[in-house]
């Protein structure tokens, strides 16, 4: 019995954490409306085939939110990223693979990858992707072979 009531209030605990880094991540209280379409998008890491926009806080420094484009054809090789990431597919397909197999990640699909997973991502060989990012805690991209 208490090792389940401990259990329950480390699920709470972790759950009420990760909801304090999300609301620290966004910038006041009001209504916040982005346009995928007029974004002003810059090269991520001086990558030019994957383009960001900020849509909330920093994906340097903590939570955040981002729409990310990849160009037609993007391989960003194996790799994982220290924090989960949300996706949610806009426009095109995100491409996914790790050791469990492929996923087409298509307009309208959600996929989450899990802090230091091991994946392969990348765009649609003809539309690329445009996807909705989110991140609780900062974004990297740490290659693997």
């Amino acid at each position: 019995m208490k090792r389940s009531l401990l259990s329950v209030g480390f699920v709470a605990v972790v759950v009420m954490a990760w909801a304090l880094g999300r609301l620290q991540g966004q910038e006041g209280n009001g209504v916040l409306f982005v346009d995928s379409a007029k974004a002003n998008y810059s090269a991520m890491g001086g990558n030019s085939a994957v383009m960001t926009t900020p849509i909330w806080g920093d994906s340097s420094k903590g939570a955040h939110a981002t729409f990310t484009k990849f160009k037609p054809g993007y391989d960003a090789g194996w790799h994982t990223h220290t924090n989960d990431t949300w996706l949610v597919v806009i426009k095109g397909a995100y491409l996914y693979k790790d050791e469990n197999g492929e996923k087409r990640v298509a307009a309208g699909d959600f996929i989450r990858v899990p802090g230091g997973h091991k994946h392969w991502s990348g765009g649609d060989k003809t539309q690329g992707a445009l996807f909705y990012e989110e991140g609780a805690d900062k974004f990297d991209f740490n290659p693997v072979k």
